[in-house]
């Protein structure tokens, strides 16, 4: 059966997309898949040594970028998070990079000390895996936040975060994967069967709310539970989704539906917390395809992501709620 094409309208107003973001419906598995080219992120963090820096090992962080849509270009610094001149992404090769967080837990409890500043969110989670897709790729992107404190590799420094691993991929989803790209479970998996042992946070369900709407054959109880079963009883902080798209395959309603699958899933899974991100999330963070997010959303999504691990599993005690916002 072939899927008819649908096309998001450009914006007129500066920070405009390149191109048009195409939604593009595979006949092969009926998932929904969006064009977009692979680009190569470093990550680097606020506050973690330089010499904690090596490639390769069990520690490394992955980043592979291909998007749900085309590449941002260039344009206002309010609506892009790029700098003037500052190249789209979408045209390098992906890269991966290993990072330690020390020295930058002292560093920011001391900044928030001396600012007055309450006590800060601490988590017992100082091993941490972050899977996600284009959503957390925007999170370590120097395009989208140039201050590296604003990273979300950082912001997982200030809770207690000591160490860090990330994967991100623009289109990810539980189980269907783009070209060159490993989706969602089989990262996992092969963490946990290279010795992994620490928490979850799990930045997904974006696309597989859209690849269940243009008609994959695997439902959301049947993904969420791949995930669950990888994290093998470890805390899992899943972080739920949210667009501003009123018809499609990224429909909001779909995203909702998916939100109310994770909801059932706390039933079954006494280990995993909810971070609401979508009962959190504006309108005007939200880039003009309704999916992504511009600069402030995307500094305000990191802090609230890694203060949510902070709520759902803290240094002392117990979470109040299985979903914390």
């Amino acid at each position: 059966m072939r899927f008819p094409h649908s096309d998001q309208a450009e914006p007129a107003a500066a920070g405009k997309l390149a191109g048009r973001r195409r939604f593009r419906l595979s006949r092969s598995g009926r998932i929904a898949l969006v064009a977009g080219a692979t680009v190569g992120i470093l990550a680097t963090v606020a506050g973690m040594t330089a010499a904690a820096v090596t490639s390769g090992g069990p520690g490394h962080v992955s980043v592979r970028t291909p998007r749900h849509q085309g590449s941002v270009a260039a344009g206002t610094g309010s609506h892009t998070g790029h700098k003037a001149g500052a190249p789209a992404r979408g045209h390098a090769q992906a890269r991966s990079a290993g990072i330690g967080t020390g020295g930058g837990k002292a560093m920011h409890q001391g900044a928030s000390r001396a600012a007055g500043h309450p006590q800060a969110l601490r988590t017992s989670c100082t091993t941490v895996a972050h899977i996600g897709d284009s959503t957390s790729v925007d999170l370590i992107s120097a395009d989208y936040l140039p201050n590296p404190a604003q990273r979300i590799g950082a912001r997982y420094a200030d809770v207690g975060v000591k160490h860090l691993k990330i994967d991100a991929s623009g289109g990810r989803s539980i189980v269907e994967e783009l070209p060159g790209q490993l989706n969602g479970y089989k990262v996992a998996s092969a963490w946990r069967g290279q010795g992994y042992h620490g928490c979850w946070v799990l930045a997904l369900g974006t696309n597989d709310a859209a690849n269940i709407a243009a008609g994959s054959n695997i439902g959301m109880t049947a993904r969420i539970d791949q995930m669950m079963a990888v994290a093998h009883g470890a805390p899992v902080l899943w972080v739920n989704t949210r667009t501003l798209v009123a018809s499609g395959p990224y429909a909001n309603a779909n995203e909702q539906a998916w939100d109310k699958a994770l909801v059932k899933a706390l039933a079954r899974y006494p280990n995993l917390r909810i971070f609401n991100w979508s009962a959190v999330a504006h309108p005007s963070w939200f880039l003009s395809d309704g999916i992504h997010y511009n600069s402030p959303g995307c500094a305000i999504r990191a802090k609230a992501i890694a203060d949510a691990l902070a709520r759902a599993f803290p240094l002392h005690g117990h979470s109040v709620s299985k979903i914390v916002r």
